[in-house]
């Protein structure tokens, strides 16, 4: 993988090309090299940015591929995406909700990202596991809020409509938000018992 990391005059802020072929390999250009999905998992570990091509077409397919790497970490055992989540994920497509959530999910990944040493040092040496779960409650609970805002940012009216309850609109709303609350408990249980091990 030294090749596929290699640094050339370019700097490191310009997007690697990656090219793929019709025979599904894939091509480093700043390296000159073919390469595998392990490798590219690599560069995303190491916060090396690159863009997937179709080699004939020029098409951008890097979501694509992204999308395969984390099939392939996933069937090797690296669980890291419950069903559960997945399951709701895929309810969100179709749904009126589809063009928030990657806005939300990638608002609540960069968070996660921005704490991730402190989360790793609390993890590994808190004595008080409440601790741990509370850092993760608030959190959650900030991301919540920030979905809600921005639900509210779409449809003003939802909680301001006639009648005592909720209106019919913000019915499905509350219920994908009591989903997220219930998927960020199972993860805080999940990290809880990955402390106590």
């Amino acid at each position: 993988m030294a090749k596929a990391a290699k640094e050339t005059g370019k700097g490191d802020d310009a997007p690697i090309i990656i090219k793929k072929y019709a025979n599904r390999r894939l091509y480093n250009t700043d390296s000159s090299s073919y390469v595998t999905l392990d490798d590219l998992a690599t560069l995303v570990r190491e916060g090396r940015d690159f863009v997937v091509r179709d080699a004939k077409t020029g098409e951008d397919i890097t979501r694509s591929v992204l999308t395969q790497i984390i099939f392939e970490q996933e069937s090797r055992g690296a669980t890291i995406l419950p069903v559960s989540f997945l399951r709701q994920l895929i309810g969100f497509y179709g749904d009126r909700l589809e063009t928030m959530l990657p806005g939300y999910l990638e608002a609540a990944m960069d968070a996660f990202t921005r704490n991730q040493e402190q989360i790793r040092k609390m993890v590994e040496s808190s004595l008080d596991p409440s601790q741990t779960l509370r850092y993760f409650e608030a959190a959650a609970q900030q991301n919540l809020a920030m979905f809600q805002r921005a639900m509210e940012m779409f449809n003003p009216f939802a909680r301001h409509e006639s009648g005592a309850g909720p209106s019919a609109a913000a019915a499905p709303a509350d219920d994908k938000i009591d989903a997220l609350e219930r998927q960020l408990a199972e993860m805080q249980r999940q990290l809880d018992a990955l402390r106590r091990k």
